[in-house]
């Protein structure tokens, strides 16, 4: 047999043995190199004989270690990794080369290993590369320092100041109040910082500070540290903050360029004064009976010329109005559709209002104010030769023109702002959210009766309009606020509603109304026959895919529930989708015997459709009955002729109406019967549509009838509403929390 054994190796064979003998030149910054690698290396393969005195002594033994060195530029933190052997530091690895910090101080034996794993750990730790500096400013400054407070290594320069004993800071308040002129609430300039203990300012005269915003901010994230304007940190005043930190925050939205607190504001300054030792301004304790209870308002003085009787809730809501108004405070009327917004709004109307309603409803409005407040001079600002009437009591105008006309309407200063079905602003980055934020105005009030009808940052919107800072900025009412309550957290919709109340005023009409006559909802189920059923299943399956392919390309929830339309008319009438074409459907026909009973007993109906092709498609069916009937959609010029002609005792027993043209501002009591033809995944329009029957004058039972067909998309859209419904409660009432609109809701609704 035959053994093989390594005796050593030999690595100078071959090619090498050309460039025999081989030199090699060392400079003195490299000898640190020689000794600690190069040297060490050669020994282990071949005998090395060191003649030399000029190298350095080995030192076997010393482990690396990393070091920061930290140094201030401001709030700023510069932070620069070394990878050292040594304490203190004898030699240090720039770039993988070993650097001697002393020119003839000893030299270590190099652990590669350790070195590789201390140059991990620096960057799973701390996210940094030795070697390269790193500045930090803003709010990133803190969050480092609150890393290096758990770092375990090596620390230079003013490293002791982040992770060191740090300094305290004490919150100190500054008022300035001026009575106002009108015996109203003062007016109040707001100013916290937070003094350093036991440090001076720069300039010596004043105890060093920080921002209350900048505090805030580092606690809302979570940081235990914040810079300080002259350099170092300041430990957060944790226990203080945990008390009164979001009070702090809610101030310091409130605040106006200049720094005055917007009126709203004020009842959070009271607790704060108490706990810092600080005089309460004078003038607060007027504000008591709007946080208080609605109840304990002062009773209004109604205008002399109002031709109308209130009822005992409208009073109260005129009352409020009135206090709102003397406080230079806003408010949202929420209530209920029917029961009188636009009436409590015209009794507090005075020289130098302004209403901003849909074009549908502007002449309703100046009726309504001839009507029941005849004394006023109302101007409707409206048409291609418009012009603002300075002398006017009462101007009237458009959605459409505030956006058009944004400037010239912002630039006056107004008594009063109302936006009647103020829904229209509830996208703040739309341009008619935009216009109406910047007008001016001593009382603004936002009438909606869905002031919620899909997303919470719409109730933000309206407030943003109304009471400016009361519930934050937007990001941070979405982050802080609206995915709590969405997510089902009880606490959050119960902070949301506390702070709220005093400025939304929502009655309902079973609350407040009691002599109405009852309201019933009823179902019409419609089954599909062969062909209809063929159709929607097709409809189905490509509606599906294109909501799936829609959803997975980062699509929004909105743009999926629209991209349904067809599938929703499939259900309704074949002929409605494209390429199809049928004389009648099923839905039709159920709508059309409904129809003939109800007329023939006497009774009057309205049918709702979102879609003006439908009502196309039942207009010939009804004349063929013998059915007669009149029509309001987005092309009707004379809205009140249409309606008068309805209303009348001889009028035709049905009304046609798209959801969009007829579902606000109408009064149409004489119908006790209203047919929804298809449904929406948002009940609020419906409820709208419905209201236009079953209000205030209305001396019959209303049925409310929803046409569904059996197995489509139609019936899971019903227990869709109910989850809708919700959000509205959540935020404003005390039912059952908002359910949020998922993906795999959207999916259901196609399964």
């Amino acid at each position: 047999s035959l053994a093989l054994q390594r005796l050593g190796e030999l690595e100078l064979t071959g090619t090498s043995l050309q460039h025999v003998p081989h030199v090699r030149t060392f400079a003195p910054r490299d000898l640190g190199t020689l000794a600690a690698t190069v040297l060490p290396d050669l020994a282990r393969r071949i005998e090395v004989d060191v003649r030399s005195r000029r190298l350095p002594r080995l030192v076997r033994d010393v482990a690396p270690r990393m070091v920061l060195d930290l140094t201030h530029a401001g709030e700023a933190l510069s932070v620069l990794p070394t990878l050292v052997y040594g304490t203190p530091p004898f030699a240090r690895v720039d770039e993988g080369r070993l650097v001697l910090v002393q020119p003839g101080g000893p030299v270590p034996v190099r652990d590669t290993a350790a070195e590789r794993n201390l140059v991990l750990k620096l960057r799973e730790d701390l996210d940094l590369l030795p070697g390269r500096r790193t500045s930090f400013g803003g709010m990133d400054a803190p969050r480092f320092a609150e890393k290096l407070r758990r770092w375990r290594g090596g620390l230079t320069g003013d490293a002791a100041s982040v992770v060191g004993e740090t300094k305290r800071l004490k919150p100190r308040l500054q008022l300035a109040t001026t009575p106002a002129a009108d015996g109203g609430p003062p007016h109040v300039m707001f100013d916290l910082r937070f003094e350093v203990e036991g440090a001076r300012g720069e300039s010596g005269d004043a105890p060093a500070s920080v921002d209350a915003e900048a505090v805030v901010r580092a606690w809302r994230e979570g940081l235990g540290l914040v810079p300080l304007l002259g350099g170092g940190w300041a430990a957060l005043p944790q226990a203080w903050l945990a008390k009164h930190g979001e009070r702090v925050a809610d101030l310091l939205a409130a605040r106006d360029g200049a720094g005055r607190l917007a009126t709203h504001a004020l009842r959070d300054l009271g607790p704060l004064c108490d706990d810092l030792d600080e005089p309460r301004p004078a003038g607060l304790e007027r504000l008591e009976p709007l946080f208080a209870s609605f109840e304990r308002l002062p009773e209004p003085t109604l205008p002399a010329d109002l031709t109308a009787t209130l009822r005992p809730y409208q009073a109260r809501g005129v009352a409020w109005l009135t206090f709102l108004r003397d406080a230079r405070l806003g408010g949202i009327l929420a209530d209920d559709m029917g029961l009188g917004k636009t009436l409590q709004a015209l009794c507090v109307v005075g020289p130098g209002t302004l209403v901003v309603c849909p074009t549908s409803v502007l002449h309703n409005w100046a009726a309504e104010a001839r009507r029941f407040r005849p004394g006023l001079r109302v101007s409707v600002y409206h048409g291609p030769g418009r012009a603002l009437d300075e002398s006017a009591d009462l101007t009237i105008t458009s959605y459409a023109l505030l956006r058009l006309d944004a400037t010239r309407l912002a630039a006056r200063p107004w008594h009063a702002v109302f936006l009647d079905e103020a829904q229209a602003i509830k996208n703040p980055e739309s341009q008619v959210a935009r216009a109406a934020f910047g007008l001016t105005a001593e009382l603004r009030v936002a009438m909606s009766g869905t002031p919620v009808e899909n997303r919470l940052d719409e109730l933000w919107s309206l407030m943003r309009f109304v009471n400016p800072g009361l519930l934050g900025g937007r990001s941070d009412f979405e982050a802080r606020t609206a995915r709590a309550v969405a997510a089902g957290d009880k606490g959050a919709a119960e902070r949301l509603r506390t702070r709220i109340r005093p400025f939304v005023l929502r009655r309902l009409k079973r609350e407040v109304a009691p002599e109405l006559p009852p309201r019933t909802e009823a179902v019409l189920h419609v089954a599909l026959d062969e062909r209809e059923r063929a159709v929607y299943d097709a409809v189905r399956a490509a509606s599906r895919a294109d909501v799936v392919a829609l959803m997975e390309s980062g699509g929004g929830v909105m743009k999926a529930l629209e991209a349904l339309l067809r599938l929703r008319q499939a259900a309704s009438h074949a002929a409605l989708v494209p390429g199809q074409s049928a004389p009648s459907s099923s839905k039709i026909e159920v709508l059309l015997n409904a129809l003939e009973t109800a007329a023939a007993d006497g009774h009057k109906a309205l049918v709702f459709s979102q879609w003006t092709s439908f009502l196309d498609l039942v207009e010939p069916h009804l004349r063929q009955a013998g059915v007669a009937f009149s029509r309001l959609d987005g092309s009707t010029r004379d809205r009140g002729a249409v309606t008068d002609v309805f209303q009348a005792d001889d009028g035709p027993p049905v009304l046609l109406v798209s959801l969009k043209a007829g579902g606000s501002g109408l009064n149409l009591t004489a119908a006790d019967h209203v047919f929804l033809c298809d449904l929406w995944w948002n009940p609020a329009v419906e409820d709208q549509a419905a209201d236009r029957a079953h209000r205030i004058g209305q001396e019959r039972p209303v049925t409310i009838y929803r046409l569904v067909t059996v197995d489509t998309v139609e019936e899971k859209i019903l227990a869709l509403q109910a989850q809708k419904r919700g959000l509205v409660d959540a935020a404003l009432g005390d039912a059952a929390l908002a359910a949020a609109l998922t993906r795999d809701d959207l999916l259901a609704l196609l399964a």
